[in-house]
């Protein structure tokens, strides 16, 4: 008989977003007058910049035309993509990252949880709490875990997150062989410095470890002495591999496309002690299960770093930044702490409560949608998360709605 592969059975029941949309489902239906403000889901509502818009129809227009025409492209991504990435997404930070680095592809979800797949199933992992769900449960379907303990899972090393430390976690207590960061944090908004990440770095140097790092919301950073890529910090390239999205610097996430940079200096060791690229077993990956982004969307993917898609992908980012900052300033006037809406699309808030009940209370009583914390972890319990992704119109009255209700 086919049998199935047993560690789904450890996954918690309902995936966070998944339990939201019930909520939610269940209150428009019982509320269809209602207009619901969704701030909870970190999906983008502003379209695509104008040169992206016009790159993209060129680049299906010339997939029209059998002069012009292309079918299957490099898995890795097209040159001209890659790089134009490499120029100026590292290169112009004094960041060493080749074009051959970088891999195209849909999502950095995907990757990150894609990534895993080379490494051993019995490596040491070390998870940031609260986190994004997607690290902790592609390691929990690879069987790298025992079963939920009172919402952790057996096997995995947990780095609390906590008001105290800023939510940027202390090094390990004990050797670990794979590390998860990701700053701009999400869920916390929280940012690193470069003096603390090298920290992370040197211990991974240290200890012969690898750390995964998520830059997804680098575009969001406005301090110009915070990083926006692990490579920024002396030796990097020998112990970390960066994950890149285009979904909240251009909005496409509706569009798909991602990248990850794996340096050739980057490696990792067999059971006998010898030394094997990163970078090598990633291309082998990445050729065997992707057959590449389309031609098109890395057509307008390039525009992005355009003159004219700059400044239009700026625009774009610095309308997410100033929502952030009203819903910030909003409930910090309210009496609540926060963390991050600065250098980050997300702010994360003390409720004074229990995560849920807060997250039902905002629904049910101002209609507006946020994230329970505990939902990201343990040390996520009592806070929420609202997200900067809606119009400024929106946001606006969501913050009226949320007076009403909290003040």
């Amino acid at each position: 008989m086919i049998r199935i592969n047993e560690n789904y059975l450890k996954l918690k029941a309902s995936y966070l977003f998944a339990d939201i949309a019930r909520r939610v489902s269940a209150f428009q239906q019982a509320n269809p007058d209602k207009k619901i403000i969704r701030l909870g889901i970190g999906d983008v509502t502003q379209p695509l910049p104008g040169a992206v818009v016009d790159a993209f129809h060129q680049g299906v227009d010339e997939m029209a035309d059998a002069a012009t025409f292309r079918g299957y492209g490099p898995e890795q991504g097209y040159d001209f993509l890659r790089e134009l990435i490499a120029r100026e997404d590292f290169q112009s930070r004094g960041a060493d990252v080749a074009a051959d680095e970088i891999f195209v592809s849909d999502g950095a979800k995907c990757d990150t949880g894609n990534i895993q797949e080379l490494f051993a199933g019995d490596i040491r992992i070390a998870i940031p709490d609260p986190v994004y769900p997607v690290y902790v449960d592609t390691n929990v379907m690879a069987g790298r875990t025992g079963g939920s303990v009172n919402g952790r899972y057996e096997g995995l090393v947990y780095l609390d997150g906590t008001s105290a430390n800023g939510f940027i976690p202390a090094l390990p207590d004990q050797p670990v062989d794979l590390i998860y960061l990701c700053y701009p944090n999400n869920p916390t908004g929280a940012t690193i410095t470069k003096a603390q990440l090298k920290e992370w770095v040197d211990y991974a140097r240290q200890h012969k470890a690898l750390i995964l790092f998520d830059a997804a919301y680098e575009a969001f950073i406005r301090d110009p002495e915070l990083p926006r890529s692990i490579y920024e910090i002396e030796g990097a390239r020998e112990v970390a591999i960066e994950f890149r999205s285009l979904s909240k610097t251009a909005g496409f996430t509706g569009t798909r496309l991602a990248f990850t940079v794996v340096p050739k200096t980057c490696m990792a060791w067999d059971a006998q002690g010898n030394a094997h690229s990163l970078h090598a077993m990633w291309n082998r990956r990445h050729t065997t299960k992707f057959n590449g982004v389309s031609y098109p969307v890395q057509k307008a993917a390039a525009a992005v770093y355009s003159p004219e898609g700059k400044a239009q992908a700026t625009a774009l980012v610095d309308g997410y930044l100033r929502n952030a900052g009203i819903i910030r300033n909003e409930m910090t006037a309210l009496g609540y702490e926060c963390v991050g809406g600065e250098n980050s699309p997300y702010v994360w808030i003390d409720g004074k409560m229990g995560s849920w009940d807060f997250f039902d209370m905002l629904l049910n009583k101002a209609a507006v949608v946020c994230t329970p914390g505990a939902g990201f972890g343990a040390c996520g319990e009592g806070y929420i998360r609202i997200s900067a992704f809606n119009s400024l119109a929106n946001v606006q009255e969501a913050m009226e709605r949320l007076r009403s209700v909290l003040k």
